[in-house]
């Protein structure tokens, strides 16, 4: 089992931006793929950006070249570095874990985007 702590989340202006992090109760440096997922008020969850054991990435279109995620496996830690934010990047995002077939995932980070 995996459990994961975000962190980062909070109000910030257009055009500004934040760190989320994800922090893991083990080591992570097996576990692919983890990433992130946003759900907006009244829209489905969906994939923001995901990294592999191994250190590749992908990145949603709406999202791609403004978000960068990365890991740190020896803090057992997963980030998404968020730049140049939009309104529309309001959201909860939620990390997530893919281990053995199993999905666990984070309780959620508040992001909000001021115009």
């Amino acid at each position: 089992q995996v459990q994961l702590v975000e962190s980062g989340g909070g109000l910030v202006q257009t055009g500004g931006s934040l760190r989320l992090s994800c922090a893991a109760s083990r080591s992570i440096f097996d576990i692919s793929p983890m990433g992130w997922y946003r759900q907006a008020p009244g829209k489905q969850r969906e994939l923001v950006a995901t990294i592999t054991s191994g250190g590749i990435t992908n990145y949603a279109a709406s999202v791609k070249g403004r978000f960068t995620i990365s890991k740190d496996d020896a803090l057992n830690t997963v980030y998404l570095q968020m730049n140049s934010l939009k309104p529309e990047d309001t959201a909860v995002y939620y990390c997530y874990a893919n281990q053995y077939g199993l999905r666990y995932w984070g309780q959620g980070t508040q992001v909000t985007v001021s115009s």
